[in-house]
């Protein structure tokens, strides 16, 4: 802990306040989030998220190449010396590549499942984050406003126009009502 509060501190001090502070802390920040949700995941996603890992490389398409190649010369009389044990239409082989389809198959829907959930939680954080913004910017405009008001400035009428309806709190509901209506 000592460690990435010297390592925010030192980024800070290197490269100034603003933007260019600011982006070694949001890393970090985006890092240990990642971090916390992978240490989060049950047993059986981290075996799940293995399995799709495994399974998901060239090793693995070229091991079942050669498992098959090696199953089917045997198994058609192709090596001398060692006997056929499933003959042609090799049941005992569909049936091993059927149950190894299956636990696949559960191994990605369970990685699918967690990766969703996941999506669903920085979709959540996204709109948050917009909405504070949003609203801060909004603030800033009417204290802005403000401001010119008080120097006596008087903006343009397309200005003022504009201005007032950038100072109008979005309303977030009316929003998605719009976009549920408009988008396909």
């Amino acid at each position: 802990m000592i460690e990435k509060q010297k390592r925010q501190s030192d980024g800070v001090r290197s490269t100034g306040a603003g933007r260019a502070g600011a982006l070694p802390r949001n890393v970090e920040k985006i890092a240990d989030l990642e971090l916390e949700q992978l240490n989060r995941r049950t047993l059986s996603e981290r075996i799940g998220d293995r399995l799709v890992a495994l399974a998901g490389t060239g090793a693995f398409a070229a091991l079942h190449l050669v498992w098959f190649a090696v199953w089917i010369l045997i198994n058609h009389g192709g090596i001398d010396g060692v006997p056929a044990f499933d003959p042609y239409p090799f049941n005992l082989l569909t049936m091993v590549v059927s149950l190894e389809a299956i636990f696949i198959t559960i191994g990605v829907l369970i990685s699918q499942n967690r990766m969703a959930r996941q999506a669903d939680r920085r979709a959540h954080l996204d709109l948050q984050i917009n909405l504070l913004a949003e609203q801060e910017s909004t603030a800033t405009l009417r204290l802005l406003g403000r401001i010119a008001e008080r120097l006596g400035l008087e903006p343009e009428q397309a200005v003022q126009k504009e201005q007032a309806t950038l100072e109008a709190e979005t309303d977030i509901k009316a929003l998605v009502t719009e976009l549920d209506k408009k988008l396909p």
